[in-house]
């Protein structure tokens, strides 16, 4: 009898999720993987999974990967100083070339191993490839406290997406493969540039106008001062949400780059838990849904 309860629940669970099927048949979901999973063996094989199942209901998945932590413990072991200003890394011509090794081979080649573990085909790239990616150098500013005068922070070859040709994301995915793209670009210039992987991956939702962009973290979502969940957002409630403390940290940029890739191109981003076993499924294939939804609203 309770097997017979289980086929049943799994049927009623099939049904439930057949008109996301239907909805989302054909279009592309970009995931931005990175954080807590990255460096856990059973979490990183059930991303695996959720990936090859939504290339397996006709969905075009295409995952972008981070990789600062890694990226780290390879300048520590070849003795390479490290500086960081307003927290983020300065990077000079010897640390690119050791992100660009770090990103597109070890990390990049383990996630396609283990999509090909879960039965799915992937093909690891950087935005490099194909032209993916024209990069610009990152433009930051810094107010300093003394004179009150803005300085311009020069963080080396960090840089930003200023062109995006999907060309090569399309001819991948239309030949059944999955595209796992490393966060690195070239620049007009001719010089490798690091991207920050949320960025990188908005850019490519918008400029393929994906059904979704999904930023998986290590916190539930966008939570408002008396911890619950913040399930459905807009840019304008972002920006209360912000002036009023309520986000603050390093969810802001998260959350910028949900704004600028739905206000760009992308029908809907998601903020959501990567730690929670098939977070991805739960919020794309359920009316419960999982995490905050970013969308331009009404």
């Amino acid at each position: 009898m309770n097997e017979t309860r289980d086929i049943h629940a799994k049927a009623e669970t099939l049904i439930e999720a057949l008109p996301y099927f239907q909805r989302y048949a054909g279009r592309s979901f970009v995931v931005k993987y990175g954080g807590n999973a990255m460096g856990d063996e059973r979490a990183a094989r059930e991303f695996a999974e959720d990936v090859v199942l939504l290339k397996a209901v006709g969905i075009n998945p295409v995952v972008v990967h981070g990789g600062g932590p890694q990226i780290g413990a390879m300048l520590e072991k070849l003795g390479v100083e490290t500086t960081f200003v307003d927290g983020l890394r300065v990077t000079d011509k010897q640390t690119a070339e050791i992100a660009e090794m770090v990103l597109s081979g070890a990390i990049n080649k383990a996630i396609v191993g283990s999509i090909a573990r879960a039965g799915g085909k992937a093909i690891g790239i950087s935005g490099k490839d194909g032209g993916l990616v024209t990069a610009t150098k990152l433009q930051r500013t810094r107010k300093d406290p003394d004179s009150n005068i803005e300085k311009v922070l020069d963080l080396g070859f960090v840089g930003e997406p200023a062109r995006v040709d999907t060309a090569i994301l399309e001819t991948a995915t239309g030949a059944g493969m999955i595209p796992v793209v490393a966060p690195i670009g070239v620049g007009e210039d001719g010089h490798t540039y690091n991207i920050n992987a949320d960025t990188m991956a908005g850019a490519l939702a918008a400029a393929l106008g994906a059904a979704r962009l999904l930023l998986l973290t290590d916190v539930p979502g966008v939570l408002n001062k008396q911890g619950e969940l913040l399930t459905d957002l807009t840019p304008a409630d972002i920006h209360r949400l912000r002036d009023d403390g309520t986000i603050s940290g390093g969810m802001i940029p998260k959350l910028e780059t949900c704004v600028q890739a739905v206000e760009s191109g992308c029908e809907a981003a998601v903020v959501l838990d990567g730690r929670v076993p098939h977070a991805m499924l739960l919020e794309f294939f359920t009316a419960r849904g999982a995490g905050t939804l970013v969308s331009r609203g009404v």
